[in-house]
């Protein structure tokens, strides 16, 4: 598909508007000087857990027990997220570590 010049720019600017829009709505919404409503609130609570949650199953959805490695290495990387954040409770460390092991797993041990 070919768009003009001015169509890219356009796009451009549609992007960057609603990039924007997202950015600065939260600000106007919820002033400093206001306390956010009550729903607002519990989400910013539960979301982040709930997501997590989401990214784990969404992982760990395609993992046959049944045919070698038997999910071994997924095991082995989700038990080392749990332990380095109980150890250091860093989430990023415990992320980063977490996948660099898996790495390691399924292309030099598992392979």
């Amino acid at each position: 598909m070919y768009l003009t010049p001015m169509q890219t720019l356009l796009m451009i600017l549609a992007v960057a508007a609603g990039t924007q829009l997202t950015r600065w709505l939260p600000f106007l919404l919820f002033p400093e000087n206001r306390c956010p409503p009550a729903v607002v609130t519990y989400l910013g609570r539960v979301l982040p857990t709930a997501v997590m949650g989401l990214l784990v199953v969404y992982c760990l959805k395609s993992v046959s027990v049944f045919q070698a490695p038997y999910g071994l290495p997924e095991l082995v990387a989700v038990a080392a997220v749990v332990i380095l954040h109980k150890w250091k409770g860093n989430v990023l460390l415990s992320i980063a570590g977490g996948t660099v092991l898996y790495m390691l797993l399924v292309q030099a041990v598992f392979a």
